[in-house]
């Protein structure tokens, strides 16, 4: 195998035998024998598209498809052979369906290829392909093919996010197929790839403005609310991962049997949602950031449920407890397939003794997402006209278990006090609980969300700049970012595509950029890595 997607890869260069994620040899070669059919159905897609013709099952399904093989999803060989062949099957299908309608298309490798029925087999035929090292022969447009891919796993993520809320968008669709089909193509032109990478972040903000809407639509704007880390005595569940509707679901089916559940990792930001938090046995956040888990969990006392990417092995000391649900699959583990009937794990959490005793960890405050911030935006700009913040510093992202994290977490509690500090994602967790004290009643730590509310800190950055009357880039703001998996990779594409320059990013950069496609980073978007908390503050404020 060999894989370099994430921040974590061995080496800074490519994970071999076994993935840092615990990715074993079968899963690599599935998961690339699954992007192999999905570019073949994708060019058979756009070829149909063109003579507008169209599937939205086709559209939905090549979306789950495209992002099971982001880093922490799928770790089940049967669940990803079922994919494989239910891509191929339906790119067969197009076959038909185009030959029927006289519409030609190219009978490319990824069209032709053929898959074995069983996983073991499947697998070898993935590795077979040697995919990443296929992308092309010249190394920069590799590296821009495998920007370009890992950005539409991301985009796909948001995109399925947003269609389980019942948000969709025909240009999202149409663009996973046109870049997916790009990707089995070789010999374009380096500016090419390029702009089709930055489109992909272009329409990679859509998605993220779709996903917004089905949130705030359905379960209303988050508004600030202190959430308990402590635990009340009684039955538990933990709900992990990303989606909201599985919690909606979770705590639908769970009201009334005796049951408390807490959220763990991404799912922190849903205690500031009315339409959860009316749930009363919704209680608390428990553990911390992905990573952690196999510790964590071992002494959680209930059932836990995993709902999107973020899944470690499961240690065998608390295996029979977790379950997974969408996306997600590991061997061995429960899975809640798409009906949702959550009675088996909440079975489990009355089975298991809970907790004993009620506990106080003390709390942290969460729900200052693009509404709430913004309904205090007046607040904040006579505040910044009076020199009392001098600064907005936006430090979020992955967070991971390589060393040189601790990083965010010190600069963090040298920022200045007279500078805000926004947040998102599980990057927060190196700091979320830290007291910063306020300025003029406006808390100088505040969460905007999951890294699936990205949305939400443009729309703040953009208001901003609004009201100031100047670019997002001339703004009192500094991005200082971590990156772990492919959902940080498009949101980075996101802010390239909105001009967004002076980005500090780290903990290491992407093993996948070529030195040559960096320096074109630099050169125009002026992106930096990081270095110590104190030279970077020193660049940033002047002198702190």
């Amino acid at each position: 195998m060999f894989c370099n997607q994430c921040e974590q890869t061995a080496q800074g260069k490519g994970c071999g035998k076994v993935g840092v994620c615990g990715k074993k040899e079968e899963i690599a070669g599935l998961q690339d024998a699954l992007s192999w059919t999905v570019i073949g159905l994708s060019m058979l897609v756009e070829a149909g598209r063109a003579a507008n013709i169209s599937d939205v099952e086709s559209d939905r399904f090549t979306c789950k498809a495209i992002f099971s093989c982001l880093t922490n999803v799928d770790f089940d060989p049967e669940r990803l052979r079922a994919l494989i062949l239910e891509a191929a099957a339906r790119r067969d299908a197009w076959k038909a369906r185009l030959a029927a309608d006289g519409i030609n298309y190219a009978n490319t490798a990824p069209v032709l290829f053929q898959p074995a029925d069983s996983a073991a087999a499947l697998a070898t035929q993935g590795e077979a392909l040697h995919f990443i090292a296929s992308l092309d022969d010249d190394e920069d447009r590799r590296s821009l093919k495998q920007i370009i891919l890992y950005g539409l796993r991301g985009l796909a993520a948001y995109a399925d996010h947003a269609a389980i809320l019942g948000k969709e968008d025909e240009t999202v669709y149409a663009f996973l197929y046109q870049a997916m089909a790009e990707l089995g193509r070789k010999g374009q032109e380096v500016n090419a790839l390029v702009s089709l990478a930055l489109k992909c972040g272009e329409i990679n903000v859509r998605a993220m403005e779709l996903l917004d809407a089905g949130n705030t639509e359905r379960y209303g704007h988050p508004t600030p609310i202190a959430v308990p880390l402590g635990h009340k005595k009684g039955k538990a569940l933990l709900v992990s991962g990303h989606d909201l509707r599985d919690l909606e679901l979770i705590l639908e089916q769970s009201a009334g049997k005796g049951v408390f559940v807490y959220t763990h990792g991404e799912m922190l930001p849903c205690h500031g949602y009315p339409g959860l938090k009316k749930y009363p046995h919704f209680y608390g956040h428990y553990g911390t950031a992905w990573q952690n888990q196999q510790k964590e969990l071992a002494a959680f006392p209930g059932a836990v449920v995993f709902t999107t990417n973020c899944i470690q092995k499961p240690a065998d000391s608390y295996l029979a407890n977790v379950f997974t649900t969408g996306l997600v699959g590991w061997p061995g583990v429960s899975h809640i397939d798409d009906k949702k009937n959550f009675s088996k794990v909440i079975e489990c959490a009355l089975a298991l003794p809970g907790f004993t005793e009620d506990a106080d960890a003390g709390t942290v405050m969460v729900g200052f997402a693009r509404k709430a911030v913004l309904d205090v935006a007046g607040t904040v700009i006579e505040a910044v006209k009076a020199k009392k913040i001098r600064h907005f510093f936006l430090v979020g992202g992955c967070d991971g278990a390589k060393p040189g994290r601790n990083y965010y977490s010190e600069l963090v509690e040298k920022i200045p006090a007279d500078c805000l500090v926004l947040t998102l994602a599980c990057g927060k967790f190196r700091f979320f609980d830290k007291k910063l004290g306020e300025i003029d009643g406006i808390p100088r730590l505040l969460d905007v969300g999951q890294c699936n509310d990205a949305y939400s800190a443009v729309k703040i950055a953009l208001a901003l700049a609004d009201a100031f009357g100047c670019g997002v880039n001339d703004l009192p703001l500094s991005l200082i970012l971590s990156w772990y998996e492919q959902k940080a990779v498009v949101i980075l594409l996101s802010l390239f595509s909105l001009g967004v320059k002076n980005i500090r990013l780290g903990p290491t950069l992407p093993a996948f950029i070529s030195p040559n496609v960096l320096n074109v980073l630099v050169d125009t978007f002026a992106v930096k890595a990081i270095t110590s908390p104190e030279d970077d503050l020193r660049a940033i404020l002047g002198g702190v």
